[in-house]
């Protein structure tokens, strides 16, 4: 009997940001094992991210959801009774999946093993996302310079951190992050334009200055985190 899991995607909800467990650089190396199962994803998963049919992508469990972190990770997972592998973009949650889970989404699956399978032992672990091009930057519909939301896109491994600042001023704050992979200020940045410090599951950070409050339009940096040994 397959498992083709359906489940309420998250991220129509607007949730509170909330305090995060902070991910480490052993995190990104440790190999996770559980099971693998697949469903019909069609975009809008709970990361927020637009459908995009050139990357593979993955929902995975709440665990190692961990509150949005894991979002835009990109993974090699690994049928353990196939030996293939697959690289896949984490885009989706999975409430329901147990800690080591992940639910791929169908073409995924079919590369490493049967679907008529329906559920199958893997293992997975983070890797780079070396194809990612410039990281982006997108405002929320809605962004104001009293509620601003913004998420980071196309980063070559997990973003763990966001700080902002009005451009020629000094100080960052360091923002919260919300369940749905936005960061948040409930009341606002101000105007713009702003600076941001992003920082990854590595440790590595990058600046990008001079940032406009452009709202629902994809804003390239420029820059990409360095590549870790």
């Amino acid at each position: 009997m397959f498992i083709l899991r359906n489940r309420l995607l998250l991220s129509s909800f607007i949730i509170p940001a909330i305090a995060l467990s902070p991910l480490t650089q052993a995190s990104s190396t440790t190999e996770h094992s559980g099971e693998g199962t697949f469903y019909s994803y069609g975009g809008g998963g709970n990361c927020s991210f637009p459908t995009d049919d050139s990357i593979l992508t993955t929902a995975i469990n709440a665990t190692d959801y961990n509150g949005s972190q894991a979002c835009g990770g990109m993974i090699l997972v690994t049928s353990t009774a196939t030996g293939k592998s697959v690289k896949v973009r984490v885009d989706d949650q999975c409430p329901e999946c147990s800690k080591g889970d992940l639910d791929l989404d169908q073409t995924a699956f079919a590369k490493i093993d049967d679907t008529s399978k329906g559920n199958i032992p893997i293992t997975w672990h983070y890797i780079a996302n070396n194809n990612a091009g410039d990281i982006k930057l997108y405002f929320k519909e809605g962004s104001s310079q009293w509620w601003t939301a913004v998420q980071v896109r196309d980063s070559r491994y997990r973003i763990t951190k966001l700080e902002y600042r009005q451009s020629n001023t000094t100080t960052y704050t360091t923002l919260p992050r919300t369940t749905y992979n936005y960061f948040l200020a409930s009341s606002g940045f101000g105007t713009g334009p702003y600076d941001f410090r992003i920082t990854d599951s590595k440790g590595q950070s990058i600046e990008v200055y001079n940032i406009p409050l452009t709202v629902t339009t994809e804003i390239d940096t420029g820059k990409q985190l360095p590549k870790s040994s």
